[in-house]
């Protein structure tokens, strides 16, 4: 069951468009999600994240330095749901 979503990056178009592909990939599925958008650099680094935007699906990063696409989003949420 999926709990959280994050969506790291310090607000570039990247990450903006990312975190519309997560919503959008929730939506449809119909999962009761918010993703949360983590913008301090502090946290990005603490997690060792190097190249954003990045995902993260209950605390494991997922993908990092790219957009999903929307079927990708879909995936990755569905297999985390299923788990």
């Amino acid at each position: 069951m999926i709990e959280k979503v994050e969506v790291f990056g310090k607000g570039c178009s990247k990450c903006k468009q990312a975190v519309k592909v997560l919503e959008m990939a929730i939506s449809e599925l119909g999962l009761n999600v918010r993703v949360e958008k983590v913008e301090d650099l502090s946290k990005i680094v603490n997690r060792g994240i190097v190249s954003t935007p990045a995902i993260a699906i209950n605390g494991k990063v997922v993908i990092s330095g790219r957009v999903p696409t929307l079927k990708e989003a879909k995936e990755l949420l569905s297999e985390e749901s299923l788990s």
